[in-house]
Protein backbone atom coordinates (compact mmCIF):
# COMPACT_ATOMS: atom_id res chain seq x y z
CA UNK A 1 0.00 0.00 0.00
CA UNK A 2 2.95 2.35 0.59
CA UNK A 3 3.81 2.47 -3.13
CA UNK A 4 0.35 3.53 -4.31
CA UNK A 5 -0.36 7.09 -5.49
CA UNK A 6 -3.19 9.04 -3.89
CA UNK A 7 -5.62 8.38 -6.76
CA UNK A 8 -4.81 4.66 -6.70
CA UNK A 9 -5.27 4.60 -2.94
CA UNK A 10 -8.67 6.32 -3.23
CA UNK A 11 -9.70 3.86 -5.95
CA UNK A 12 -8.65 0.87 -3.88
CA UNK A 13 -10.59 2.11 -0.83
CA UNK A 14 -13.74 2.69 -2.86
CA UNK A 15 -16.65 4.62 -1.34
CA UNK A 16 -15.70 3.71 2.22
CA UNK A 17 -13.18 6.52 2.84
CA UNK A 18 -13.00 10.19 1.95
CA UNK A 19 -9.51 11.64 1.58
CA UNK A 20 -9.23 15.40 2.19
CA UNK A 21 -7.25 18.02 4.05
CA UNK A 22 -8.20 18.88 7.61
CA UNK A 23 -8.51 22.62 6.89
CA UNK A 24 -10.89 21.95 4.00
CA UNK A 25 -13.11 19.75 6.16
CA UNK A 26 -13.15 22.29 9.01
CA UNK A 27 -13.85 25.18 6.61
CA UNK A 28 -16.69 23.21 5.02
CA UNK A 29 -18.27 22.76 8.45
CA UNK A 30 -17.75 26.42 9.37
CA UNK A 31 -19.27 27.81 6.21
CA UNK A 32 -22.55 26.03 6.95
CA UNK A 33 -22.74 26.94 10.64
CA UNK A 34 -22.69 30.70 11.09
CA UNK A 35 -23.90 31.92 14.46
CA UNK A 36 -25.09 35.48 13.86
CA UNK A 37 -24.91 38.25 16.41
CA UNK A 38 -27.20 41.00 15.06
CA UNK A 39 -26.01 44.49 16.07
CA UNK A 40 -29.05 46.47 14.87
CA UNK A 41 -29.20 50.22 15.43
CA UNK A 42 -31.41 51.79 12.75
CA UNK A 43 -33.96 51.38 9.97
CA UNK A 44 -32.09 48.60 8.14
CA UNK A 45 -33.19 46.40 11.03
CA UNK A 46 -36.63 46.02 9.44
CA UNK A 47 -35.08 44.68 6.27
CA UNK A 48 -32.84 42.37 8.29
CA UNK A 49 -35.93 40.99 10.04
CA UNK A 50 -37.51 40.21 6.68
CA UNK A 51 -34.37 38.34 5.60
CA UNK A 52 -34.40 36.37 8.85
CA UNK A 53 -38.00 35.34 8.24
CA UNK A 54 -39.23 32.18 6.52
CA UNK A 55 -39.52 33.64 3.02
CA UNK A 56 -35.77 33.92 2.48
CA UNK A 57 -34.76 31.03 4.75
CA UNK A 58 -31.32 31.82 6.14
CA UNK A 59 -31.26 28.32 7.57
CA UNK A 60 -30.06 26.92 4.26
CA UNK A 61 -26.86 28.89 4.87
CA UNK A 62 -26.62 27.67 8.43
CA UNK A 63 -27.29 31.20 9.67
CA UNK A 64 -30.89 31.12 10.89
CA UNK A 65 -30.47 30.94 14.64
CA UNK A 66 -29.23 34.30 16.02
CA UNK A 67 -27.15 34.44 19.16
CA UNK A 68 -27.56 37.34 21.53
CA UNK A 69 -24.27 36.83 23.30
CA UNK A 70 -21.05 37.73 21.46
CA UNK A 71 -19.27 34.86 23.19
CA UNK A 72 -21.51 32.38 21.35
CA UNK A 73 -21.38 34.07 17.94
CA UNK A 74 -18.91 34.02 15.09
CA UNK A 75 -20.65 36.32 12.56
CA UNK A 76 -21.29 39.94 13.52
CA UNK A 77 -23.98 41.57 11.38
CA UNK A 78 -23.69 45.32 11.92
CA UNK A 79 -27.00 46.76 10.72
CA UNK A 80 -27.62 50.50 10.69
CA UNK A 81 -25.93 53.75 11.58
CA UNK A 82 -23.10 53.67 14.12
CA UNK A 83 -22.49 56.84 16.09
CA UNK A 84 -19.26 57.64 17.90
CA UNK A 85 -21.09 57.00 21.19
CA UNK A 86 -21.95 53.47 20.04
CA UNK A 87 -18.49 52.76 18.61
CA UNK A 88 -16.91 51.59 21.90
CA UNK A 89 -19.81 49.18 22.39
CA UNK A 90 -19.37 47.77 18.88
CA UNK A 91 -15.62 47.31 19.40
CA UNK A 92 -16.25 45.63 22.76
CA UNK A 93 -18.76 43.23 21.19
CA UNK A 94 -16.28 42.41 18.41
CA UNK A 95 -13.46 41.80 20.87
CA UNK A 96 -15.67 39.46 22.95
CA UNK A 97 -16.45 37.22 19.98
CA UNK A 98 -14.65 33.90 19.66
CA UNK A 99 -12.17 33.11 16.91
CA UNK A 100 -12.69 32.65 14.03
CA UNK A 101 -15.01 35.61 13.57
CA UNK A 102 -16.42 37.41 10.58
CA UNK A 103 -18.10 40.81 10.16
CA UNK A 104 -20.75 41.89 7.66
CA UNK A 105 -21.47 45.61 7.16
CA UNK A 106 -25.19 45.82 6.33
CA UNK A 107 -26.48 48.96 4.64
CA UNK A 108 -24.96 52.15 3.33
CA UNK A 109 -24.86 53.84 6.77
CA UNK A 110 -22.76 51.01 8.16
CA UNK A 111 -20.54 50.79 5.09
CA UNK A 112 -19.78 54.50 4.61
CA UNK A 113 -21.80 56.63 7.01
CA UNK A 114 -24.60 57.00 4.47
CA UNK A 115 -26.16 60.39 3.97
CA UNK A 116 -25.03 61.47 7.46
CA UNK A 117 -22.15 63.89 6.97
CA UNK A 118 -21.66 65.07 10.54
CA UNK A 119 -19.36 64.73 13.51
CA UNK A 120 -21.56 62.20 15.35
CA UNK A 121 -21.58 59.37 12.79
CA UNK A 122 -18.80 56.87 12.11
CA UNK A 123 -17.95 57.02 8.41
CA UNK A 124 -17.78 53.28 7.89
CA UNK A 125 -17.25 50.63 10.54
CA UNK A 126 -14.08 49.48 8.84
CA UNK A 127 -12.38 52.34 10.69
CA UNK A 128 -13.20 50.47 13.92
CA UNK A 129 -13.20 46.74 13.14
CA UNK A 130 -12.17 44.62 10.13
CA UNK A 131 -15.04 43.93 7.73
CA UNK A 132 -15.26 40.79 5.59
CA UNK A 133 -18.30 41.54 3.41
CA UNK A 134 -20.01 44.83 2.56
CA UNK A 135 -23.71 45.01 1.66
CA UNK A 136 -24.53 48.44 0.17
CA UNK A 137 -28.00 49.85 -0.29
CA UNK A 138 -30.56 51.85 1.61
CA UNK A 139 -32.00 49.46 2.67
CA UNK A 140 -30.32 46.48 1.03
CA UNK A 141 -32.61 44.00 -0.65
CA UNK A 142 -32.86 40.51 0.87
CA UNK A 143 -31.31 39.07 -2.29
CA UNK A 144 -28.20 41.18 -1.66
CA UNK A 145 -27.93 39.75 1.84
CA UNK A 146 -28.17 36.21 0.52
CA UNK A 147 -25.52 37.02 -2.09
CA UNK A 148 -23.28 38.40 0.66
CA UNK A 149 -23.71 35.21 2.70
CA UNK A 150 -22.75 33.14 -0.34
CA UNK A 151 -19.64 35.31 -0.81
CA UNK A 152 -18.79 34.91 2.86
CA UNK A 153 -19.19 31.14 2.56
CA UNK A 154 -16.76 31.16 -0.39
CA UNK A 155 -14.31 33.23 1.63
CA UNK A 156 -14.55 30.89 4.64
CA UNK A 157 -13.97 27.85 2.42
CA UNK A 158 -10.71 29.37 1.10
CA UNK A 159 -9.30 30.41 4.49
CA UNK A 160 -6.18 28.91 6.01
CA UNK A 161 -5.40 28.47 9.70
CA UNK A 162 -3.37 31.71 9.67
CA UNK A 163 -6.43 33.64 8.42
CA UNK A 164 -8.64 32.48 11.31
CA UNK A 165 -7.00 34.44 14.11
CA UNK A 166 -7.80 38.13 13.74
CA UNK A 167 -7.39 39.19 17.36
CA UNK A 168 -8.85 42.26 19.01
CA UNK A 169 -9.73 45.38 17.06
CA UNK A 170 -6.59 47.42 16.57
CA UNK A 171 -8.23 50.83 16.37
CA UNK A 172 -10.03 51.95 19.48
CA UNK A 173 -12.72 54.63 19.23
CA UNK A 174 -10.81 56.98 21.55
CA UNK A 175 -7.93 57.07 19.06
CA UNK A 176 -10.31 58.12 16.29
CA UNK A 177 -11.67 61.21 18.09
Amino acid sequence: MANLSQSELEFSLGNNVIVTQMTQAVNWARKYSFFIYPFITACCGMEFMSVAGPRYDLDRFGAAFPRFSPRQADLLMVVGTISHKQAPILVKVYNQMTEPKWVVAYGVCTVSGGFYDNYATVMGIDTLIPVDVYIPGCPPRPEMVIDALIKLQDKVQQETLADHVKGPALVTPTERM
